[in-house]
C-alpha cells in the first residue's frame, strides 16, 4: 500500500468569461489569485489560480476559461459539488455578501453534523461553503484583501463524486488512504438515496462524498475538469501511481506542470483524478509577495510569449479600494 494522501491538492474547473471569473473568485470570494498563466495542453487557453495567501496545497481552485464551450451539465461520472471550509460563524456574513454581489444560493442544510451553504458561481459551477471550527495550527494563510480573515475561506472542504456504481470507486479511495467514515441520506440538490463520506489524515481537502446516481451530464461551462490529490513527493506519487495501476486503471506516465509534477487517470465511474505533487510550488517562480501579478508563461512557452499573449483576451486583476491618506 502507498503511503496515503493528506487530501485533496486542487480543483480545477471549466469556466466561460475570463474577466467574469477572475471577478467572481478574487474580488466576490476573496481568494488570492496565485498564479496567471496558461493551459499547458492548449496554450489558446488562460488557466488562473486561486487559493489563500501562500498558494498551500489543498487551497487551489484553478479554471480553463474556454469560451466556446458550450454550458455544461452535472451528472455521473462527474465531481458534482466542491465545498470550501470557513470559520465557524461566519455563514451569515456570507449571506449577506453574496446578497451585495447577486450571488445565487440555497438555503443552509446540515451534513455530517455541519452547516453547508450551497451556491453557484457565474457559470453555475455548484460550490459550497461548510463553516468548520478552525484549529490554531490550521496550515492555511487567509487572503483578507476583500474578505475579513475571521470569515475567508480557509481551503477546501472537500468534493462529492457523483457515480452510476460507486463500489470500484470506493476501493480505490480505500487505496489511496481514505477512511469511511459515514453515511447519510442525501438532501437538497443531490439525486442519490445515500451520501458516502470518505476522509484522508490531512487537515485541508479532507473529504471525499460518493453519492450514486445515473443521471447524464456533460463537460462544458460550470462543470469541474479534474481534482487532484496530494503525493507530496515524486516517491509518494510513483508508489500512489503503481498502487492505482494494480487495480487496472491507467495512470500516465509523470508530466511536469511546472509548478507541481502530475499523474493523471480516468477513476472506474470516469471522473478525471490527478496526483500532484507539492512542490516546487508557486513561488518557484515569483516572489510571495507578487503571486498573480504577472502573467507567468512555463518552460520553453516563454520563448513564445509574444504570440501567446497575442492570442489571449486582456484581463485586470481586481484590487481592493484603498482608503485615501489622512491630510
Amino acid at each position: 500500500m502507498p503511503d496515503p494522501t493528506p487530501g485533496i491538492h486542487h480543483v480545477t474547473c471549466i469556466a466561460a468569461d475570463p474577466q467574469r471569473n477572475m471577478d467572481f473568485w478574487a474580488e466576490t470570494l476573496g481568494l488570492r489569485l496565485v498564479k496567471r498563466s496558461i493551459n499547458q495542453d492548449d496554450d489558446g487557453t488562460y488557466h488562473f489560480f486561486f487559493a489563500d495567501a501562500e498558494g498551500t496545497p489543498g487551497t487551489s481552485m484553478t479554471f480553463f476559461p474556454w469560451e466556446d464551450l458550450s454550458q455544461g451539465k452535472v451528472g455521473s461520472g462527474q465531481v458534482s459539488r466542491t465545498a470550501f471550509r470557513v470559520p465557524e460563524g461566519s455563514l451569515d456574513y456570507w449571506e449577506d455578501r453574496f446578497d451585495d454581489y447577486g450571488v445565487d444560493y440555497d438555503d443552509r442544510i446540515e451534513r455530517f453534523g455541519e452547516t453547508v451553504l450551497p451556491f453557484s458561481d457565474p457559470d453555475g459551477l455548484p460550490v459550497e461553503l461548510v463553516a468548520v471550527e478552525i484549529p490554531e495550527d490550521d496550515p492555511t494563510v487567509p487572503w483578507t484583501e476583500f474578505v475579513p480573515e475571521e470569515h475567508a475561506i480557509r481551503g477546501f472542504h472537500s468534493v462529492t463524486l457523483w457515480l452510476a456504481d460507486p463500489d470500484p470507486t470506493e476501493d480505490l479511495l480505500d487505496t489511496m488512504g481514505f477512511e469511511r467514515v459515514g453515511t447519510e441520506a442525501s438532501q437538497g440538490d443531490t439525486p442519490g438515496d445515500e451520501r458516502t463520506r470518505f476522509a484522508a489524515e490531512g487537515p485541508v481537502g479532507t473529504y471525499v462524498d460518493v453519492l450514486p446516481t445515473i443521471e447524464s451530464g456533460r463537460q462544458g461551462h460550470g462543470t469541474v475538469h479534474h481534482v487532484a490529490f496530494q503525493t507530496p513527493t515524486d516517491d509518494h506519487q510513483m508508489e500512489m501511481r503503481a498502487a492505482v495501476r494494480s487495480l487496472g486503471l491507467r495512470p500516465t506516465q509523470q508530466i511536469d506542470r511546472h509548478w507541481f509534477r502530475s499523474v493523471y487517470f480516468r477513476e472506474f465511474g470516469g471522473v478525471l483524478f490527478e496526483l500532484a505533487t507539492s512542490g516546487p510550488g508557486y513561488t518557484s517562480d515569483e516572489p510571495l509577495s507578487e503571486l498573480g501579478e504577472r502573467f507567468v508563461l512555463p518552460g520553453s512557452f516563454g520563448d513564445r510569449r509574444d504570440e501567446i499573449e497575442a492570442g489571449l483576451p486582456p484581463v485586470t486583476v481586481p484590487r481592493a479600494e484603498q482608503p485615501d491618506a489622512a491630510e
